[in-house]
Order: structure tokens, then C-alpha cells, then sequence
């Protein structure tokens, strides 16, 4: 468990630490109580349904990162811990409901992309299926445990969102084969197509990115990572609250032949940059030598308990996806970062800078990444998605409470203070 504070406490040593840096500070509060006083609708029945921002949906991956920096207060913190459960409740109805759909709508109301092609119901606002969005609860159902040692959340619900988990994630690795999921989006562009054929490889396929974009090649790297990671969870959770042997040995199949496609099809020799990982591959000869600002993200996998920030494939990568050689990374008058094709070219992305600083071997890289922080809030003390290289008044997205909650993890770990991983 991490070191025992509450909000307050959080506060006042961030104010300490980060006296000489009062914009940072300001913004700090400012994103910090932002997530809690807009984002939250609580339900009678103890459920609560979380807004991502801007649009009145509950992404289970935004949710979670949302919530991740009240993990280190909510162990002395009775109300956080409910909201926190809470939401962990809805994530598991939600995932019962349809695996498939990344945003749910707070009731059977049918708002929402309800005229895409694929199986929509009342509850959902979007179907675009993501590996990463089935990662998240996992991850933050074991990040609640291990931070503030509560278990209650470890429900009956819980084991049946996850075996749902892991028969998608089954099928999706013969998806040609297999699979039943269909997505069309009429009179749309290509990041709302589905990618192309794939082969098998072991690893599991996804329908769209973290950016909510399609994929280029239907094996999206860093989510199969994440999968990793979380499959790796869950057997510890099994272990400890559930002995289920052969649900065991599924997780431990699966997150085998995951890791021998990673392996096999995933790291890539570059001439310039030695072994990388490839952000996508189909199995058949693709590759997609890139990264985008949305987590999970080749920049993110130290941040996300797949290594540590100084493997050797992991500082290739870095160094590729943070040069030119990232059709994705740009450069400017007021920043440097990587940005996404889901905003307009010349947009970094403030999450990207937030990773980028969170992952950083050298206390020079955090504190210039710090500098573009004050630079580049447009004046709101807010972060945003995107923003211009050249002129941070122009950004997409006034409310992302994701972005918010990423900035205030960076600079709680320029503070020393982390959440527990393990």
C-alpha cells in the first residue's frame, strides 16, 4: 500500500514541493478537484456513473484513469473508497451488458451512436471495440486492492466480467474465424472502418484504438502489453479470492500465447533504432511503426506495469515514437510531443506529455515537459486533448477530465508520490 494521506495532505505537499512553481500549483488544484465536483453522478443503489468530460457517456478506460490519482488518498478516505466502488460496479454491469461497447450511456435512454451498424441497445453510446477498454477495470480492481487494501469489490459480478473477458479475448484471436462483432458508421472516414484481414499470431484482435479511431492493422501492440499486465493481475486475484484452478490455467494460456505473438510478430529490427516494438501488426506481413497519444501507447508501457523505464526495447521504442520517424510527433514554438490523428496535424496531446514525463529516466526531461504544462493551458488551468504546436489557444476539448487526472499524476510523481503497482 502506498504512504497514507488524504487530499488535504496531497495538497499542502504539493503546494510545499512545488512552491516556486505557483501556475503548476493552480493548475494542480484546479485539475485535481475538477474529476469530483463535475464528473460524478451517484445511484441510489450504490452504483456511480462517471462522465468523461464535454460528452454526457461513461468510457470504461476514462473512467478508470479519471479515478487512478484518488487511489493514494481513498485508503483514508470512506468516501472516495464508495465512489470508487461504485463505479467498479457499474464497470462490471457494463461489461455484462456488452463487451464489445467502450461508452455506456447512464440509463436505457438509447443515446448515442444508435445509428451505427452493429448491435446497439438503449445502454450504449458507443460499440468501437478496444482490447484496452476490457484492460482497465481489471487494472483498477487491483490498483484499488493493492492501495488501499479493500477487498469487498471482489464480488461474484466481478469473476463473471472477467471470465467474460477472457472468452472475447479468446474468440478475438481467431476473429476471423470466430468472431461475430461487425462495425459499420455510414458517411465516415477511415477512423471509423475496420481494419483489414489479419492471421492468427496469439494475440487478440481490436477493432479500434485507446483514440477511439480504427485500427490500421487489426493487432494493436501496446493493448495486447496491457493485457498482458492484467492477465497477470488477475491470476493473483484468482489466487487469493476465488481458487479456481481452471480458470487459472485459461488466464495463463492466454497471456502465453500473447506474449509469444508480442514476440514473434511485434518486435521489429529497425535500422536505425535496433529492436522496437511496432505500434500494429495483421499477422500477414503489416506493420504500423508509429504511436499515438492515448494510453495505452508504446511511451506508456512503464507506466503501465509492462517493464521498467530503462528496458532496452523500451528506450528504442521511446526514442523512435519521440523523433520525426513518428508521423505522430511534433514539434513547435510552445512544445514538443506526440500528438494523434484524432485531432488535426501539429495538435500534441497534453496526456502524451504527461506519460512522457511520468516514464522519463532524466529529472531534466520532467521539468522541461513541466515547462510546456505552463505554457500551454491556454490560460484555463486546465489541460486539454490537443493543442497547437505554435499557438496553445487553439485546442480540442475545454472539459477532458482523462487529461486533467493524467497532469495531476505527473506531477504528483514529480512529488514523490506514486501509486502502488504491486
Amino acid at each position: 500500500m502506498t504512504e497514507q494521506l488524504t487530499q488535504s495532505d496531497i495538497i499542502a505537499l504539493v503546494e510545499t514541493k512545488m512552491k516556486h512553481r505557483p501556475k503548476i500549483v493552480e493548475m494542480f488544484k484546479r485539475c485535481y478537484e475538477n474529476t469530483l465536483e463535475t464528473t460524478i453522478h451517484r445511484h441510489d443503489d450504490g452504483t456511480v456513473f462517471m462522465l468523461t468530460g464535454d460528452i454526457p457517456a461513461m468510457w470504461l478506460r476514462d473512467s478508470v484513469n479519471q479515478l487512478r490519482p484518488y487511489l493514494i488518498p481513498a485508503a483514508q478516505d470512506a468516501g472516495l473508497r464508495e465512489i470508487i466502488e461504485g463505479v467498479l460496479r457499474t464497470q462490471y454491469q457494463s461489461i455484462l451488458r456488452d463487451p464489445y461497447a467502450n461508452a455506456f450511456n447512464e440509463f436505457e435512454n438509447f443515446r448515442g451512436h444508435q445509428t451505427d451498424l452493429t448491435e446497439m441497445s438503449g445502454w450504449i453510446w458507443e460499440r468501437k471495440y478496444e482490447v484496452d477498454s476490457l484492460c482497465y477495470p481489471l487494472q483498477l480492481a487491483y490498483l484499488y486492492w493493492k492501495n488501499t487494501g479493500e477487498t469487498r469489490h471482489f464480488t461474484p459480478e466481478f469473476k463473471q466480467a472477467a471470465e467474460l473477458i477472457l472468452q472475447t479475448w479468446r474468440t478475438e484471436q481467431r476473429h476471423e474465424e470466430l468472431s461475430t462483432y461487425t462495425f459499420v458508421r455510414e458517411n465516415s472516414g477511415e477512423t471509423d472502418r475496420l481494419p483489414g484481414p489479419v492471421g492468427y499470431t496469439g494475440m487478440t484482435w481490436s477493432g479500434f484504438r485507446p483514440s477511439d479511431d480504427a485500427c490500421k492493422y487489426g493487432y494493436l501492440v501496446p493493448s495486447n502489453l496491457f493485457a498482458i499486465v492484467v492477465l497477470g493481475y488477475l491470476l493473483e486475484i484468482n489466487e487469493k479470492f476465488y481458487g479456481d484452478d481452471a480458470f487459472a490455467g485459461e488466464v495463463r494460456a492466454l497471456r502465453d500465447d500473447i506474449r509469444q505473438g508480442i514476440e514473434k510478430y511485434a518486435i521489429i529490427e529497425d535500422a536505425e533504432f535496433g529492436k522496437v516494438y511496432a505500434y500494429e501488426v495483421d499477422g500477414l506481413g503489416g506493420v504500423n511503426l508509429m504511436d499515438d497519444a492515448n494510453v495505452p501507447s508504446l511511451l506508456s508501457l512503464p507506466y503501465l506495469d509492462y517493464c521498467s523505464k530503462d528496458d532496452p526495447i523500451y528506450l528504442n521504442t521511446r526514442r523512435m515514437i519521440l523523433s520525426r520517424r513518428n508521423p505522430y510527433y511534433y514539434e513547435g514554438t510552445y512544445a514538443k510531443g506526440i500528438g494523434s490523428p484524432h485531432t488535426p496535424p501539429d495538435y500534441i496531446w497534453h496526456i502524451a506529455l504527461s506519460i512522457q514525463g511520468i516514464t522519463a529516466l532524466e529529472e531534466a526531461e520532467k521539468l522541461e515537459i513541466l515547462d510546456m504544462f505552463e505554457r500551454t493551458d491556454a490560460g484555463t488551468n486546465l489541460v486539454h486533448e490537443g493543442f497547437h504546436k505554435d499557438n496553445p489557444s487553439e485546442y480540442t476539448r475545454e472539459w477532458f477530465s482523462w487529461s486533467n487526472a493524467m497532469f495531476v499524476e505527473f506531477v504528483l510523481s514529480l512529488c514523490g508520490l506514486e501509486i502502488a503497482m504491486r
